[in-house]
């Protein structure tokens, strides 16, 4: 990688790690880690959650059903907060990779 390119990268970098998204996810993470028990089981149910929704078949019911299942302890706001954060950091890298092969025209 040239140069020029590597100094935009640190730049970019630099500028994603002090956005207030960023932030706040290392903020909740942060949190979580302080209760290692929550965090395994917030693992658990990102790693479950993944694995079903990246699924070849993807199956409704049971989406629902995994749904129904971890209501209660999706209600946890220690969990909600860390969730939604995590999705506004996912959101906002696939927004700037998006972005990026978008415009170099990547196919």
């Amino acid at each position: 990688m040239n140069e020029e390119v590597e100094k935009a990268l640190e730049n970019l970098i630099n500028t994603i790690k002090t956005d207030e998204v960023y932030r706040e996810y290392h903020k909740e993470l942060d949190l979580l880690r302080q209760s290692p028990e929550l965090k395994r089981q917030v693992d658990d149910f990102r790693k479950r959650n993944y694995d079903m929704q990246m699924s070849e078949n993807l199956d409704f019911a049971k989406l629902a059903a995994f749904q129904e299942e971890f209501k209660t302890f999706r209600e946890n706001p220690l969990v909600d907060s860390f969730l939604a954060a995590e999705l506004d950091f996912c959101r906002m890298m696939q927004n700037i990779n998006f972005r990026i092969v978008e415009a170099v025209d990547f196919e």
